[in-house]
């Protein structure tokens, strides 16, 4: 048996479950079975409001509270799907985004956002504001345009990383009502027909702002919520992908408790995509049998049916990806059996015979799930397949030397949206298998790795003197003397130090501190 150590985090998830049956709430509806002909990366929108959620789980009254009697003062009228706006913001100028139509084809409708020329003078401060290393400057730039994007998203990350996700939440979420009064009287958010092209680095901001925001709902408890704006990513370019959302669908799938929902996607684009090559693929569907065939009020056979194939499955996934198994172990503070651990199979040999972008996939895959593991009764399904892949393994069955084939010839390199999307998730897991090529060239955490073939539509005027600055997304600037002015002038009131600013790089004049949070630590 293996030994599972003390001291692993509460599982929000089995609050939040406890909390549904005690309301009569069911994880599960029709809806979400294979008998619903939407599209499955279908977007509702009364799902884009974290309200809903929450209101599932701690009832209405509890939700709003006294909210509605204020929302009566508004000053803000026109209505929103992705933020409602706050009192506490600046009133609402339109800074000047437009969207426009380009073509229709196919039934698909594509779209872009436009700059107007103001927009772009402003844009170009910004870079100015960014490359003089002062987050003062952006400050400045967001107190003369209040709903300047890439300066929205750049403070927002600041305020995250300085622990101020209050306000980090806040700035994202004014990004989001900035984009949606821009939208094209056509452009729907959930029709999943509309198209935006990542290759213009007008879109790009719009994918990010909806990510981040998505990321934000997600710590706060609500996954069903970050689910319908996976989707609604997804729905902007599912054949690019820019942003590797299929990397994560199934984590939050998994979290929404939305089992079915994961096994359609599975099914329906598994002919086209290769799903079942990808790692989080190959294990959350399996996953998700398994929670399907342990639902109480399931019928006994087709219970059976769903833990045979989970347990095919998981068997196959350990099988094609025996990489995955002792850092998901350690990560989930369990010590396996000798039996396990000496063998050749899953031994270090796993680790160091795989390629560097397969490293990236399973470093990423096991640093954002390992808690779905945790579970007692997850954990000894896991132990009991793995002694069956050993005996699979002992008895020389073919599958073992085939997938160790497909190992050898696929995964050479990973394409330009996995590095991105790595870079966006901050699991150090999976940033410390970043290739050289990546961690050494200028990283902006406003536009990270634009593709190489962008489609510009306007280009920065040549300046003299410009210095190139190395971030990433989460790379922060900090005042040494005066840090907390940042602050001040967001909020009104200052912050009491940074803990950043003791990893800084301290620049001759020593007034400004340069702070970076290693990926490899």
């Amino acid at each position: 048996m293996w030994f599972q150590e003390d001291g692993a985090d509460d599982d929000i998830d089995a609050l939040l479950e406890t909390i549904e049956q005690s309301n009569g709430v069911t994880v599960q509806n029709a809806g979400c079975g294979s008998s619903d002909n939407r599209s499955v990366i279908y977007v509702e929108h009364r799902n884009l409001n974290p309200e809903t959620e929450l209101k599932r789980y701690f009832g209405a009254r509890a939700v709003l509270g006294d909210q509605r009697p204020r929302q009566r003062q508004r000053q803000f009228h026109r209505s929103t799907w992705m933020a409602s706006p706050k009192d506490t913001w600046p009133r609402f100028s339109r800074p000047g985004i437009s969207m426009t139509l380009l073509q229709s084809k196919d039934g698909l409708q594509y779209f872009t956002f436009e700059h107007s020329r103001d927009y772009q003078q402003v844009q170009f401060k910004f870079l100015d504001a960014v490359e003089s290393m002062d987050p003062n400057n952006i400050v400045t730039l967001l107190q003369m345009n209040p709903y300047h994007i890439d300066s929205l998203l750049q403070l927002s990350d600041v305020c995250r990383i300085q622990e101020d996700q209050e306000m980090a939440r806040d700035l994202i979420e004014r990004a989001l009502y900035s984009f949606e009064c821009a939208f094209h009287p056509l452009f729907s958010l959930t029709s999943g027909t509309c198209r935006l092209d990542y290759l213009r680095p007008e879109n790009r901001a719009f994918y990010l702002a909806v990510y981040k925001h998505m990321m934000f709902l997600e710590k706060r408890g609500c996954p069903r919520t970050a689910l319908e704006y996976c989707r609604l990513i997804l729905s902007l370019d599912p054949d690019s992908d820019p942003l590797c959302m299929l990397l994560l669908i199934d984590f939050l799938t998994l979290r929404s408790r939305e089992y079915h929902s994961l096994l359609r996607l599975y099914q329906d684009w598994e002919e086209y995509r290769n799903l079942s090559q990808l790692p989080n693929f190959a294990f959350s569907v399996a996953l998700s049998h398994f929670h399907l065939s342990e639902q109480e009020d399931i019928d006994p056979e087709e219970s059976e049916k769903h833990r045979h194939k989970a347990d095919l499955m998981l068997q196959n996934a350990l099988i094609m990806f025996p990489g995955v198994l002792m850092p998901l172990l350690d990560l989930c503070t369990v010590q396996p059996d000798a039996a396990v651990s000496s063998h050749a199979f899953f031994g270090p040999k796993s680790q160091m015979g795989q390629s560097p972008a397969l490293a990236e996939l399973i470093g990423l895959y096991v640093g954002r799930t390992h808690t779905l593991w945790r579970e007692g009764g997850v954990m000894l399904w896991l132990e009991q397949c793995v002694k069956q892949v050993l005996h699979r393994v002992d008895t020389k069955d073919p599958l073992v030397e085939d997938c160790e084939n497909k190992r050898k010839q696929r995964y050479q390199s990973a394409p330009r949206n996995i590095h991105r999307h790595v870079l966006l998730s901050e699991i150090k897991e999976a940033t410390s298998t970043l290739p050289l090529d990546v961690t050494t060239q200028p990283v902006m955490g406003f536009d990270p790795l634009p593709p190489l073939d962008s489609v510009i539509s306007y280009s920065r005027p040549q300046r003299l003197g410009c210095q190139v600055i190395l971030q990433s997304s989460n790379t922060i600037y900090c005042i040494s003397e005066d840090e907390d002015m940042v602050f001040t002038k967001l909020r009104g009131q200052g912050r009491a130090g940074s803990k950043c600013a003791h990893d800084a790089y301290t620049q001759k004049q020593g007034v400004l501190l340069f702070a970076q949070r290693s990926w490899y630590l």
